[in-house]
């Protein structure tokens, strides 16, 4: 039995529940990290959009781009004891639609009706590599992200039981969304060790790429994942009742 981390991007799984993975491979669990929305894109052009990112980032290709986050992915995965696998489906930034025109401007914004077909195809490569023993964790959405959004549309249509965790940092940025996003769920709460507390960190400054954009600073982040496990008392799941 594998528990399977559906990130979307490179750091989503490790920012929203890096204490509880450190834990449960501590313990023995089999972990593994599936990033989804981490393909190299076919061009080298870029929107405004992508150029505007990419500067914040101090990197100028895509491929460059990927590439750098998914050693930073692979560094902190292997904090956690767990193992990174990567899809090749693209981040939002990156999608055109059949004309070459960018799909998207804004990272907060409904999935587009040119997009329908995307969920499916998310679920359909993740059903080719799981196993029947395997657990799931999914994110919440919360923050309204794009990519997260998708993601959890192509979990649900698996038809298999899912543990949601809340998006960070989008939960501290977001709080309001919590509620509406766990409509009809119960939360359970899993205990986290103070190692896994320190790895958890540890393993959000691997993504040295994002640091700038996620939190004001380290000392910053520290802080409020602090809090965010003292509020919770641990590692906070939902699931559908």
């Amino acid at each position: 039995m594998r528990w399977i981390y559906l990130s979307p991007h490179l750091d989503d799984a490790s920012l929203s529940a890096g204490g509880w993975i450190y834990d449960q491979t501590q313990a023995g669990n089999a972990v593994e990290i599936w990033t989804i929305m981490c393909g190299f894109p076919p061009t080298k052009a870029l929107s405004p959009f992508a150029q505007y990112l990419h500067a914040q980032w101090g990197m100028d290709s895509a491929r460059q781009v990927v590439s750098d986050r998914r050693v930073e992915d692979k560094n902190s995965a292997a904090i956690l004891g767990a193992k990174a696998r990567h899809f090749n489906f693209l981040d939002c930034i990156y999608r055109q639609d059949k004309a070459g025109n960018w799909l998207y401007v804004d990272i907060y914004t409904p999935p587009l009706k040119q997009e329908n077909y995307l969920p499916a195809q998310i679920a359909a490569a993740i059903s080719a590599r799981l196993k029947p023993d395997d657990k799931l964790v999914c994110q919440l959405g919360i923050g309204k992200h794009i990519d997260h959004v998708t993601v959890r549309l192509a979990a649900e249509l698996l038809k298999r039981p899912l543990h949601y965790v809340a998006d960070i940092p989008y939960l501290f940025n977001f709080p309001e969304h919590l509620k509406p996003s766990t409509v009809g769920m119960k939360k359970k709460v899993e205990r986290v060790s103070r190692a896994g507390l320190q790895a958890w960190k540890e393993a959000i400054l691997a993504y040295e790429s994002q640091m700038s954009m996620l939190f004001k600073n380290h000392r910053a982040m520290r802080g409020q994942i602090h809090q965010h496990f003292l509020k919770f008392g641990g590692q906070a799941f939902w699931e559908k009742a």
